[in-house]
């Protein structure tokens, strides 16, 4: 199996909330850059058989990529590390694939489909969490993207409310990975 390591100059990674409640209407759902990511792909790009990824983000590192006010943008990633994530409590979160957690499927000439059901460690909870990456290789780079989503309460995480609880996060976050990694001899 190769060894790539993933660009995060290159990539992209994003959370993306939802509002909900009475007021959602005038509420709008916060995007997150994910600016901190390190993190490592295996795979056997020749016989197409095996993969395995290991991703770490600095949870302190998201940053929201909304068009909003400087005290509003203040006021939401402060929300977002101290009340959400917890980021003094939970510096990291992590998601893990062995091979034998990932099934990978040859979709063309240096393309494939790998479904992982790795573990994520998000905000001192562990959890199997399924991914499904669409992945191309060319030469020593490796080019990956997946969308997944997850519930908050699976991981302890309280929702956030506003204006006397007429706006709160509803339970559901998007996940989206566009990353770039190249290939370690």
């Amino acid at each position: 199996m190769a060894r790539y390591v993933i660009d995060p100059r290159a990539s992209r990674f994003t959370a993306r909330a939802f509002a909900g409640g009475a007021l959602s209407a005038i509420g709008h759902n916060p995007s997150f850059a994910i600016r901190d990511v390190r993190g490592e792909v295996e795979l056997d790009a020749e016989g197409g058989r095996e993969a395995s990824l290991n991703l770490t983000v600095k949870a302190e590192s998201l940053a929201l990529t909304d068009n909003v006010s400087d005290k509003d943008r203040q006021e939401l990633e402060r929300a977002m590390r101290e009340d959400v994530l917890e980021t003094s409590r939970f510096p990291e979160i992590v998601y893990a694939s062995p091979a034998d957690k990932a099934t990978v499927t040859k979709t063309g000439e240096g393309q494939f489909q790998v479904r992982m059901n790795g573990d994520l460690s998000l905000h001192g909870e562990t959890r199997s969490h399924p991914v499904i990456a669409n992945v191309f290789v060319a030469g020593d780079l490796l080019r990956g993207s997946a969308e997944t989503s997850l519930r908050q309460s699976d991981f302890g995480i309280k929702l956030v409310s506003a204006v006397g609880g007429m706006l709160k996060v509803k339970e559901e976050v998007k996940l989206t990975f566009d990353f770039v990694a190249r290939k370690q001899d």
